[in-house]
């Protein structure tokens, strides 16, 4: 099973046990829960639900695994041409790390192998 969720104007693709890098959150400590509430699209093997635009009642339940992770460095640089005026910073985003633990959809079964 899968679903399509949205975080901060972005899509993301997770399965139960998936590790995902979201924006960051002041308020997340190790351990504990994150309820995304916005499920666009749900597949569970044979059958899908789709959301006009977004799934009723369904939710996507994650555990923080790391409250504070920093990517990596991008580099800034401004320079104008016959001025002699250069400039060179960087910025690196924080994101926080999460653990899918449960997707519920109402309706939707999930189908099993075998």
């Amino acid at each position: 099973m899968f679903a399509i969720i949205e975080d901060g104007s972005r899509q993301f693709k997770v399965s139960k046990g998936s590790l995902i890098k979201v924006d960051y959150r002041e308020d997340a400590e190790a351990g504990e829960n994150i309820t995304f509430g916005s499920v666009l699209l749900a597949n569970a093997g044979g059958s899908s639900s789709i959301g006009a635009p977004l799934i009723d009642g369904a939710s996507v339940v994650a555990e923080v695994v790391d409250p504070e992770f920093k990517g990596e460095k991008l580099e800034v640089q401004k320079f104008r041409r016959r001025k002699n005026s250069r400039r060179h910073t960087g910025h690196r985003q924080k994101y926080t790390t999460v653990k899918i633990a449960e997707i519920t959809v109402p309706g939707l079964e999930e189908k099993k192998e075998g």
